[in-house]
């Protein structure tokens, strides 16, 4: 005797419908917020998320570039950002270079932890191109992170956009 289920005919399964952002800035607005210490690894990952942008359709106009002392003010301007603008998305860009001290790690966790729980409390995108490096030379090896930040942040605005939420 066949069992109810194996009696029936088999449907073909589909995938579930998907949906995701895409890597088109047209029409976005971004807030990048740049930490002035190690300048020379931030500005470089500030040009290189500038040119990500731009690279994916953004103007000029809907630009933002916004300097802070150190990695340690991020949040708090990203906040007064979300406050002050209606940018589609946040990108944050600094670097945490370890020391002698463990410092480094402290504010590392600090400015993630924080800058992920503004994403979430707001429901605002932040791109997150923060570097926690040993040295300076692999912060060098890590410039291409501004461009990361720039294209999760250009894929999260078009998510938000897409749901509804912004």
């Amino acid at each position: 005797m066949k069992s109810r289920s194996a009696s029936r005919r088999k449907v073909p399964a589909s995938p579930p419908r998907g949906l995701e952002g895409e890597l088109d800035a047209s029409g976005l607005r971004f807030t990048l917020l740049c930490s002035r210490w190690n300048p020379t690894i931030t500005d470089r990952l500030l040009a290189s998320a500038l040119e990500a942008l731009r690279r994916h359709g953004a103007r000029e106009t809907d630009l933002r570039v916004v300097k802070v002392p150190g990695a340690f003010e991020l949040p708090g301007a990203a906040r007064m950002a979300m406050a002050a603008d209606r940018s589609d998305a946040l990108i944050a860009l600094g670097a945490i270079i370890r020391g002698e001290t463990n410092h480094h790690e402290i504010l590392g966790h600090a400015v993630a932890s924080a800058l992920a729980n503004l994403s979430a409390e707001t429901g605002r995108p932040i791109g997150f191109g923060l570097l926690t490096c040993d040295t300076i030379e692999q912060a060098r090896e890590r410039i291409g992170k501004g461009a990361d930040a720039a294209e999760a942040a250009i894929e999260m605005a078009n998510l938000s956009r897409r749901r509804g939420t912004r």
